[in-house]
């Protein structure tokens, strides 16, 4: 039996997707779920193709995978229709009998509501507005819609059947720590817990079945929207390091900053990872780049990573070293020497 939960350790864009990815090829589990809702999008790039998935999980790359969408997710039925042609998983793809279902009226809820749009820098996707629903008890589920007749399941049985019966599960988090509606830096967050408990409970399986907490940091901090970023760069520096990106959704140019210690720590107290992924590696050391083994990295790149796993008291175990799915250094499968 093993369950791992995947869950972001900043503000999002850590790239969990190609993390979920990389594992759903290696380690091959017979359920991916995937948490949150279509306003954060998880891109992954494989054998020279590239997807952007808001509601599929990023696991869709290995094709023995069963895809499922949490009961307490929220999808959006057209984006789940083009998500499922995008990536040839019609046969393989479930959603919950409760996943929450955003209607147009929802997106238009939200992009009249001026303090959302441009106090907040909500991604106007009527995610926040199907969620004042859910709390009122008004929302319309999965059940509610003929399109998804042939795709509803229980998949919180699902889930905890297969882990009975010792099969693999991953379940993948959406944004980041610090956008957790509880624990992040409100009122600029999220409309949900982003953090492992949070993510463990909209699936409905028990914290005790948890195997792995893997927490996924970028090599450097980026934010969409409004809110706080420790150690901001200016644009000019951004661009001068070669930090720049948009928003997988929105398109919106991502704020950057260098890697955060202190945010770090905090993230781990709050989520209590057993093991570390960093992203976009390459990008503070190019010399990494393509990289698939930790003694191929260069002296001062091993150096960076032994630091940061030495303060945060954690193994990084997953080093991602390119776009493509697996260019990873994967050190749950390397020995590596004194």
């Amino acid at each position: 039996m093993s369950l791992t939960v995947v869950v972001g350790g900043f503000f999002g864009d850590e790239g969990k997707g190609k993390a979920v990815s990389y594992l759903g090829l290696m380690d091959k589990p017979g359920i991916c779920v995937r948490t949150g809702s279509i306003n954060a999008g998880h891109t992954v790039n494989y054998n020279g193709k590239s997807w952007k998935l808001r509601i599929l999980p990023s696991c869709f790359v290995n094709e023995s995978t069963r895809l499922m969408v949490a009961p307490g997710a929220l999808l959006k039925i057209d984006v789940l229709l083009k998500e499922i042609e995008e990536t040839g998983s019609r046969d393989r793809v479930w959603v919950d009998i409760n996943t929450g279902v955003i209607e147009d009226r929802h997106v238009e809820n939200e992009r009249s509501n001026e303090y959302l749009m441009k106090t907040i820098g909500s991604t106007g996707q009527g995610v926040g507005a199907a969620m004042v629903d859910r709390i009122l008890r008004v929302l319309k589920t999965a059940k509610d819609f003929p399109e998804l007749k042939g795709f509803i399941t229980d998949v919180s049985g699902e889930v905890n059947e297969e882990l009975d019966r010792g099969g693999k599960v991953i379940i993948e988090g959406t944004q980041g720590t610090f956008l957790s509606l509880y624990h992040g830096t409100y009122p600029f967050v999220t409309s949900r817990d982003t953090t492992a408990a949070g993510v463990i409970s909209e699936v409905g399986v028990s914290p005790r079945l948890v195997s792995d907490i893997i927490l996924v940091f970028k090599a450097y901090v980026t934010r969409v929207g409004a809110g706080e970023l420790p150690g901001e760069l200016s644009a000019d520096e951004v661009i001068a390091r070669g930090w720049v990106e948009r928003g997988t959704v929105t398109g919106r140019p991502r704020r950057a900053a260098p890697f955060s210690i202190d945010l770090a720590r905090r993230a781990v107290m709050l989520n209590r990872p057993t093991q570390i992924a960093i992203t976009k590696f390459d990008a503070l050391f190019p010399s990494a780049r393509g990289k698939r083994k930790w003694v191929d990295l260069p002296v001062e790149a091993r150096k960076w990573v032994e630091e940061i796993s030495e303060a945060l008291r954690v193994p990084v175990t997953l080093i991602g070293t390119g776009e493509d799915s697996m260019d990873m250094i994967d050190m749950r499968r390397e020995v590596v020497g004194p």
